[in-house]
């Protein structure tokens, strides 16, 4: 859901103030010796009265005070108070929007606003007009191209012309642009740009890398290309931002104000919202919010959010509601620059003493009209749009008549306005100080202990709609090749970034040093690679062709570069690379390789020979030690495996599959067996030829149904027919049941005996109106699978796949999939589904088509379902008749389910960023890629044409739970996954391995990342320089799914984490807690619990559930 609102009475603890002053116990009254009896009682009531004047003086101002409160609403000292409730059990603005589209006339989306006039006699209008310029890195062009044609001369120009004028002002986002002009800025500029930050003049918003998509990033993701961003700037130009800036992303996740918030962050600014619900949000003048987690009940996470009312960012939508009038004081539509003129028909011009009056009066119409959307005197104006004022000239228009225009406004009292160029932390300053002054709360509303005045409200802003019934549900699943690949460098990222902290920690050599300093460029390119493709038109998969080639090419570099440094620190973590040999080639490489940046990794093949073994060791970047069961290729069957010890595991084995009707097996084979690697830490096992006294892999057994008769059997297996119209697989939790003329599973049957329907289900839907932003389907989805086609059954020791090459009308089908489970008694995995879709969506036979697998099962959801925002947090989801069904698709980054009557629970975990809806009751739809020829009008000015081969891999997971949950229908909050979506078991670690941490973490904290931010100047601190950061999340689960799922799961952080304790071997001298960004220690700023004891002299910490908290440590071998 969108949004729910902290509203009402009763959403608040009743409670007192620390400081109040109503008494607590009453004066006893003074007695009188023998009065007479009027006089006693005269004599009485007064002494009674000078006794407990203060008591009746308080009353007095209590009873006041309520009745203030009845007339005006809550005064803000009570604000403070923190809240304990949860919110309101309505889901608020999205069942109260009827989404009619209704003509609003020049402000199209709204109504024709007005005001009285006297609206600003008691406190004058402070409009803020906030100079911009938005720079995409990427989009229709590379970042590259974009700097040199564009950027670098915008940035040469801000300094140039905020230089000749103090009053003029300028805001800046994105550092990937910035640290690529400081490279190139001379002295000067690089002196003239730092003393108009310190100024006040320019003020850096943001600060990231880029500004990210909201969508599909990860917060990991997110985490990082801030803090790169910020870091790079703090480090050289000496200032740290406080308030954000995201005109572009398409839509808004609460995650992004979490992070911020815990970053240090005191403000934000959005403006992609749901056209419909800038209107509601304006009829109420809820358009500034606190932000508030759903899960806060201590207003720790409220963060100030501004949202802009209009269209777009672009200055006919930014002065007012009229954008026709606003076009006319884009002075850069001018004759004489080269940006189109306006589109209604009258242009701006030159501001002259003859017009300047009807102009100035004309323009403070529309920043008046704007004003009474919002509860305060204080107005925010953005003046700019995409790659503005790249030229002096064009700069010198837009300040020099603006100036004119403000100096005829502020010198006319009457008017009882002040116009000037600011930047948005002036505005937020002033604002605040405004509102403090004067209280704007409304009666019976909750607000924030931060800022008095304003509304708290929760949730997230998806799916975007910016006219009509254009939904930009589309750019959840456009180029899902590189969605994916984007998740690859993530992890990849994130495992290197843990080795490089460990090899610094543990090995003192020169030459460990080295290695690690070495690579520190290629660890900085690789963060910044990832960074960039955050970009929101980067991961959201909505840039140029050549454009995405970029992004691919960098991520794909990063991706080689990183394999190769963790080969080297592998050797050296092990003790296998010995100094005099550091020079060599690593004896290790990665087990998956891509040949170009734009295919499929394969797998490397094992040529094990008769007499020969080849070792395979594992890293596990988690904070728990996994038991699973692991796979590598070989090029014969006939082989065995072995642990660090040379002792026997039992491995099967079976034919490597490829998406080929005519050649289903490549000819090489599978080896799978069940694998123990300590947490973060590696293990080696070997994979050998001829090794006497071992069983060797044990073949796994086929079945098959094919219409053709050229199916031919593997050598060295079994094979038969598959009989009958169904076929199953089984292990000792569940039977999975499939249909074998279309190759689809039907039903999961439990191993208590009850039973699912899953109904799997592969369809397109045809549309004509889609590209890369936008989904516009016609009609529902197609089925597309028909009878006949392969399947291949393979029944091993450790799995049991089900391998289907459905028909369909095309001659070379566009997907292929198979299905999972695994034996054992005591992994995770075990418990889940495997479905891994090969999806080839190429050619002239897919133009105009999307791609989806549809669950059609029997939990009666009533078209409720949750899905996961940036991997961090879950959001309710409800499908709406009143909008159309490309609106009911929301983003799924990495997890969806749904949840039936009884607890019942249905959960389908991603790989990578998709689409998700629940259509019709029971039914779970993702979108898996799409193929369009069409531009959607929203200016990258071509369709997605340019799909690559992919798999797309999910868990999935039936679940009951073991006690009473709430009801999802009736709850307007998110529920929780459950522990198996989170958890891996804990198992104890064989010798000789590499395992660093003293003991598995519990299993509901997760180290986000263990790194050394700056590697490169490693060196150059001290041993007693917090040289490492270690960040923690601490996960929340629905523990009523925890035994059910039989995971074993015994350790939850319900107390204090030693830091001091945590490595074996590592000793950690220092701990300090710091905001997520690195860049801020003020405990209380950054809205973190107070810890229990002094956190950098004891090591102890406590996170609350959903909470991420850094930390920096002091690090060196135990002596």
């Amino acid at each position: 859901m969108p949004f729910s609102s902290y509203i009402g009475g009763n959403t608040r603890r009743a409670n007192i103030l620390p400081n109040s002053p109503l008494p607590t116990l009453s004066p006893t009254p003074t007695k009188s010796k023998h009065p007479s009896r009027k006089l006693r009682k005269r004599t009485a009531l007064i002494n009674f009265i000078f006794t407990n004047f203060f008591t009746i003086a308080l009353s007095i101002s209590l009873l006041f005070l309520l009745i203030t409160i009845l007339l005006f609403g809550i005064p803000k000292p009570f604000l403070s108070s923190p809240f304990k409730s949860k919110p309101p059990p309505y889901k608020d603005l999205y069942d109260r929007i009827q989404f009619l589209d209704v003509d609003g006339g020049p402000w199209k989306q709204g109504w024709r606003v007005s005001y009285k006039g006297n609206e600003w006699d008691s406190e004058k209008l402070k409009v803020f007009v906030v100079p911009h310029s938005h720079n995409d890195p990427g989009w229709k062009l590379t970042v590259e191209e974009y700097y040199d044609r564009q950027s670098r001369h915008i940035l040469d120009t801000i300094v140039h012309t905020l230089s000749k004028d103090p009053r003029r002002k300028f805001i800046w986002e994105e550092m990937s642009y910035l640290e690529r002009w400081w490279r190139d800025a001379s002295v000067e500029n690089r002196e003239s740009f730092t003393n108009l930050v310190k100024a006040g003049q320019l003020e850096i918003v943001g600060g990231g890398w880029v500004m990210n998509d909201e969508a599909n990033s990860h917060y990991f993701a997110i985490i990082e290309q801030i803090t790169e961003g910020n870091m790079w700037l703090n480090d050289t130009i000496g200032v740290v931002p406080k308030n954000s800036w995201a005109i572009d992303p398409f839509g808004y996740s609460p995650t992004m104000a979490y992070l911020l918030r815990r970053m240090g962050f005191e403000n934000m600014l959005i403006q992609r919202t749901h056209y419909e619900l800038k209107k509601e949000l304006s009829l109420q003048k809820n358009l500034e919010y606190i932000w508030r987690q759903s899960w806060d009940a201590e207003e720790s996470t409220d963060i100030f959010a501004h949202m802009m009312p209009f269209y777009s960012y672009d200055i006919p939508h930014t002065c007012g509601p009229e954008p026709a009038i606003c076009c006319q004081f884009d002075f850069a539509r001018m004759h004489g620059f080269n940006y189109e003129f306006c589109p209604w028909g009258k242009h701006p011009v030159e501001i002259n003493q003859e017009n300047i009056q009807e102009r100035a009066l004309k323009l403070l119409d529309q920043y008046r009209k704007k004003s009474t959307l919002y509860r305060t005197n204080t107005l925010l104006v953005p003046l700019g749009d995409d790659f503005r004022y790249i030229s002096i000239d064009e700069a010198e228009a837009q300040f020099r008549n603006y100036q004119m225009l403000f100096d005829y406004i502020n010198s006319s009292p009457s008017l009882n306005a002040e116009a000037k160029f600011g930047t948005l932390d002036d505005y937020f300053r002033t604002l605040r100080e405004e509102a403090d002054r004067i209280n704007y709360s409304l009666p019976g509303e909750v607000g924030s202990g931060q800022i008095g005045g304003f509304p708290s409200l929760s949730g997230d802003f998806f799916t975007y709609a910016d006219r009509q019934q254009d939904y930009w549900s589309g750019y959840y699943v456009s180029r899902p090749f590189f969605k994916a690949v984007d998740r690859v460098l993530e992890q990849t990222l994130r495992a290197a970034e843990i080795m490089m902290a460990l090899l610094h920690g543990y090995c003192q050599r020169a030459q460990c040093e080295k290695l690690a300093t070495g690579f520190a460029y290629k660890m900085t390119a690789a963060r910044r690679n990832l960074a960039l493709f955050q970009h929101h038109d980067g991961v959201t998969g909505t840039a140029k062709d050549h454009v995405v080639r970029d992004y691919g090419m960098r991520m794909h570099t990063s991706l080689q570069d990183l394999q190769i440094f963790m080969s080297k620190a592998v050797e050296v973590l092990l003790g296998v690379r010995h100094e005099k040999s550091d020079h060599n080639p690593s004896q290790f490489e990665s087990e998956q390789v891509r040949s170009k940046y734009d295919v499929q990794p394969v797998h490397k093949v094992i040529g094990a020979r008769e007499g020969t073994s080849q070792s395979v060791v594992l890293f596990n970047p988690l904070e728990q030690s996994r038991e699973e069961v692991v796979m590598v290729i070989v090029s014969r069957p006939d082989v065995t495996v072995l642990d660090s010890n040379w002792t026997c595991v039992p491995s099967q084995v079976s034919p490597e599959l490829q998406h080929d009707k005519g050649k289903i097996f490549t000819g090489r084979h599978r080896v799978h067996w069940k694998a123990s690697i300590p947490a973060m830490g590696l293990q080696t096992y070997y994979v050998a030829n001829g090794f006497v006294g071992c069983e060797k892999a044990k073949p796994a057994k086929l079945k098959y149904f094919s219409m053709s008769k050229s199916f031919s059997c593997p050598a060295l297996y079994d094979c038969s027919k598959i009989d009958g119209g169904v076929a199953e697989i089984q292990n000792q939790h569940q039977i999975l049941t499939f249909d074998v003329k279309h190759g689809l599973l039907q039903k999961v049957t439990h191993r208590d005996g009850s039973m699912n329907a899953v109904g799997e289900e592969i369809g397109m839907y045809s549309s004509f109106g889609s590209g890369a932003y936008l989904f516009k389907p016609i009609g529902d989805a197609q089925p597309i699978i028909g009878a006949g086609g392969h399947m291949v059954i393979f029944e091993g020791l450790l799995v049991q796949e089900v391998y289907s090459y459905p028909k369909t009308t095309w001659e070379k089908t566009p997907i292929s999939h198979s299905t999972r489970i695994y034996n054992g008694d005591s992994a995770m995995k075990e418990l889940l589904i495997e479905k891994e879709y090969h999806v080839e969506l190429l050619g002239q036979d897919f133009i105009d088509k999307e791609l989806i697998v549809r669950y059609k099962t029997d939990l009666d959801n009533k078209r409720i379902f949750f899905s996961d925002l940036n991997g961090f947090q879950m959001s309710r989801r409800e499908t709406y008749d009143k909008i159309p069904l490309q609106g009911n698709y929301y983003p799924m980054p990495s997890l969806a389910f749904m949840q039936g009557s009884g607890g019942k629970r249905f959960s389908v975990h991603s790989k990578q960023s998709l689409g998700v809806a629940s259509l019709k009751d029971g039914w779970l739809e993702i979108m898996l890629d799409r193929r369009l020829l069409r531009d959607d009008g929203r200016g990258l000015g071509q369709g997605v044409m340019d799909n690559r081969p992919m798999n797309v891999l999910f868990h999935i997971l039936f679940e009951s739970n073991i006690s009473s949950t709430s009801d999802p229908v009736s709850n307007p909050l998110p529920l929780s996954p459950s522990v198996l979506s989170h958890c891996e078991l804990s198992v104890q670690p064989p010798p000789r391995t590499f395992s660093p941490l003293a003991a598995p973490l519990p299993c509901d904290l997760h180290i986000v990342n263990f790194k050394v931010p700056r590697p490169s100047k490693y060196s150059q601190q001290l041993i007693e320089d917090s040289r490492f950061v270690l960040i923690l999340q601490r996960r929340h689960w629905d523990a009523s799914y925890c035994r059910k799922g039989r995971s074993q799961c015994t350790s939850v952080a319900n107390q204090p984490l030693n830091l001091f304790n945590m490595f074996k071997g590592l000793e950690v001298l220092n701990a300090k807690a710091t905001s997520l960004n690195l860049l801020h220690e003020d405990i209380e700023m950054l809205g973190y619990m107070e810890q229990v004891g002094n956190v950098g002299q004891e090591g102890h910490v406590f996170i609350s559930p959903m909470e991420i908290q850094a930390y920096k440590l002091v690090l060196r071998p135990h002596q």
